[in-house]
């Protein structure tokens, strides 16, 4: 079987995945016309420039005026299922879904329209695709928490939906630790914690993240190397980073693919996973990620394999739908 085709087909999970950054400018442009919104690109192929971009700030520029043509539950709906086909079309079993609800509310669309849309997507994909799911808060690390407590006490309402919450957007000069309160009541009430740590900000976010927020999981994390001590916890107690390696080169995190340093922390033993934070953005869904790596540092399928386990390893699943989705990569790796 040709890599490209093992790679497509392997069963997968993806745990680092912006919903609002899964907008091409297809969609982008069709939803604003729809809306009435007047956006300063009069075509497609203007808005597709935008979208080249050199750093975090100017990617979130655009991210978030993109972001201002979703105004309606039928645009977050629609904006989550084409997400879902693609990942169907490669073979991602399990998806675990950030959503930003502040750049929305902030622009007065309801945060029951937001969740509606994007939950009702994600369960006719559980249904009609075979995807699961789980749907993870984000909060915006850029606003002061007492902004992020709100939201939070909004989230409350619709608990049954949200498995977990997160930090993200610009995280120079807004450590974890300015949110300790707010995620020790998201704690509290039962949520899954994440947080973006160690991209842009040093490997003390990273430790910030774990024992201020006591995160399970670590989005990004690549600069963890730079710390001996926190490489030793990480492996220790298996913390997954979810790293999105074409991400991270075209906001210069690194400059080329093969001077990321994801391969030295897998092999290491950190548990690993591939993702594609905002694959509309970055160039490439998750098998586009999986292959860049494989080019890069010449993965052998067993390494393929490894990743797409720890894919699985590292979801807020229950240990049986992690042993299923697991028998699956082993049945598909005899066959």
């Amino acid at each position: 079987m040709d890599m490209n085709v093992f790679i497509r087909d392997i069963p997968k999970a993806e745990l680092h995945l912006h919903i609002e950054g899964t907008l091409e400018p297809e969609t982008l442009f069709r939803i604003a016309q729809r809306n009435g919104i007047k956006i300063k690109f009069d075509s497609v192929e203007k808005l597709r420039q935008a979208y080249r971009f050199n750093n975090l700030q100017s990617f979130l520029d655009i991210y978030y005026e993109g972001a201002g043509v979703l105004q309606h539950e039928t645009d977050f709906y629609e904006l989550t299922w084409e997400y879902l086909l693609k990942a169907k079309d490669q073979n991602v079993r399990h998806v675990e879904i950030f959503f930003d609800p502040q750049t929305h509310t902030e622009r007065g669309i309801p945060f029951e329209t937001v969740i509606t849309g994007i939950y009702q997507a994600l369960s006719d994909g559980a249904r009609d695709l075979n995807i699961s799911f789980c749907l993870i808060m984000c909060f915006l690390r850029h606003l002061p928490e007492s902004e992020a407590m709100e939201t939070l006490l909004q989230a409350l309402d619709f608990r049954d939906k949200i498995t977990g919450v997160g930090l993200d957007s610009s995280e120079s000069g807004h450590p974890p630790s300015k949110f300790m309160r707010v995620f020790e009541k998201a704690r509290n009430e039962g949520f899954m914690t994440v947080a973006h740590a160690g991209e842009e900000g040093p490997p003390e976010y990273i430790w910030e993240a774990i024992q201020d927020l006591k995160v399970q999981r670590i989005d990004h994390g690549v600069r963890a190397l730079e710390d001996k001590s926190l490489m030793n916890e990480l492996k220790r107690r298996q913390i997954p980073l979810t790293v999105c390696p074409l991400s991270n080169i075209k906001l210069c995190v690194f400059k080329n693919i093969r001077e990321h340093n994801f391969k030295a922390l897998f092999d290491q033993g950190v548990c690993v996973t591939v993702n594609s934070d905002d694959p509309a953005y970055f160039g490439g869904y998750v098998v586009e990620n999986y292959l860049a790596l494989q080019n890069a540092f010449q993965l052998t399928r067993n390494d393929i394999a490894q990743l797409a386990m720890n894919s699985f390893n590292a979801a807020f699943i229950s240990q049986d739908k992690k042993d299923m989705f697991i028998d699956q990569i082993k049945k598909f790796m005899a066959e």
